[in-house]
């Protein structure tokens, strides 16, 4: 059955481009020419999309602000009989973006749910960062307030498969540094611009990334990927030379090389096995006790 022809009303997630507007798909073409009308995040954001391909529909606002008010008219809309398509300012609706509240609302009210698959940034920075992908885990944008955003790393400092997240770029940089000092050094990608003139994708060691951006600030939408805990890690080999080292012994191989106190050689060591702090400490004390 075509979209066009379904009974009554429905909401339509549809994904739109997240910069080349050649990404957008004939499927979400066609939906959008045939709803009734477009919830937007800004409307003059879709507006220019539509425009681009000579689409006249209504368009209602529809962001974080409005949402508790706006998405029961919309329900009452498509109880009409209405078929609404939901879109964001770029990629899939929802995901980290407004629409959760109007997902809901519609399976309450038994009103049809139809996603329109596309672009999304998660699954192009993935796809061509080189890290693990067989199983990640999304924290959408970390918490803007220091404090919040390192408890929030310490809550997955353990996680083992790779991370996914949004940043903006203002807040790049102390989110990297705090990721170095949490989570260890491990490999990690910086995708920018996706699909956009200046995409880029900057890869490394999260230290060798906090190095490159102290410099230069990014512009741009960001993703960032961290790598997983590293097998060195779990099987305690140095990283610097391969060569088979307990954690409690590099501990101590610091603190004789650079006179430092035990809590900062572990601090180091923890970046070099490419694991928490937290966790080094555990694993620490396991060690001695054993």
């Amino acid at each position: 059955m075509r979209e066009s022809e379904h009974p009554g009303g429905c909401l339509y997630l549809v994904a739109t481009p997240i910069g080349n507007l050649e990404d957008i798909s004939l499927r979400a073409l066609r939906i959008l020419k045939e709803v009734d009308l477009i919830a937007c995040e800004d409307t003059r954001q879709t507006l220019k999309l539509l425009s681009h391909f000579q689409v006249r529909k209504p368009l209602e606002s529809y962001h974080e602000h409005n949402e508790m008010t706006r998405a029961p008219e919309l329900i009452v809309r498509m109880e009409e009989g209405a078929r609404v398509a939901l879109v964001s300012d770029a990629g899939t609706p929802v995901i980290s973006d407004p629409g959760h509240r109007l997902v809901s609302l519609c399976l309450r009210h038994k009103i049809p749910v139809i996603p329109i698959p596309g672009p999304s940034a998660i699954v192009a920075a993935l796809a061509a960062c080189g890290l693990p992908s067989e199983e990640f885990t999304f924290l959408g944008f970390l918490p803007a307030r220091p404090t919040e955003r390192r408890r929030r790393l310490q809550k997955i400092a353990s996680e083992s498969r790779s991370l996914v997240l949004y940043e903006a770029p203002h807040r790049l940089r102390a989110t990297l540094r705090d990721a170095l000092e949490i989570l260890g050094d491990r490999q990690a990608v910086v995708a920018r611009e996706l699909t956009k003139i200046h995409e880029e994708f900057v890869r490394g060691r999260i230290a060798d990334l906090v190095r490159t951006f102290e410099e230069n600030e990014p512009r741009g939408e960001i993703t960032l990927l961290i790598g997983p805990p590293e097998e060195n890690a779990q099987t305690g080999l140095r990283p610097s030379d391969g060569q088979a080292v307990s954690l409690t012994e590099r501990v101590a191989q610091i603190v004789a090389a650079q006179n430092v106190d035990r809590k900062s050689a572990l601090k180091q060591a923890a970046r070099e096995f490419g694991i928490a702090r937290r966790e080094a400490y555990k694993r620490l004390l396991a060690e001695e006790n054993s």
